[in-house]
């Protein structure tokens, strides 16, 4: 098909210049990709018939690093400015 309609694993490496170009970065466009990855992850991980732990400890711990990233900054400067 169309090179913009494509998934992003099957681009070619030579051909991401041009896929990435075809995207909507409008808060729509993303807003969008947003949901259409989230609802690709729930169909995959977490709505299956037998599913197993894996969806939801895959989430809890990509929350778990995004916090610590976020905090990670501000623990950083706090412990520079109490000792010295």
């Amino acid at each position: 098909g169309p090179l913009s309609e494509r998934p992003l694993m099957e681009v070619r490496l030579g051909e991401l210049h041009t896929w990435i170009s075809t995207c909507d970065f409008s808060p729509q466009g993303l807003l969008g990709a947003v949901q259409k990855a989230w609802n690709s992850y729930y169909a995959k991980y977490i709505n299956v018939r037998r599913g197993g732990p894996a969806g939801i400890s895959m989430l809890l711990a990509g929350y778990c690093l995004l916090s610590y990233s976020w905090n990670y900054q501000h623990f950083k400067r706090h412990r520079w400015r109490k000792y010295h």
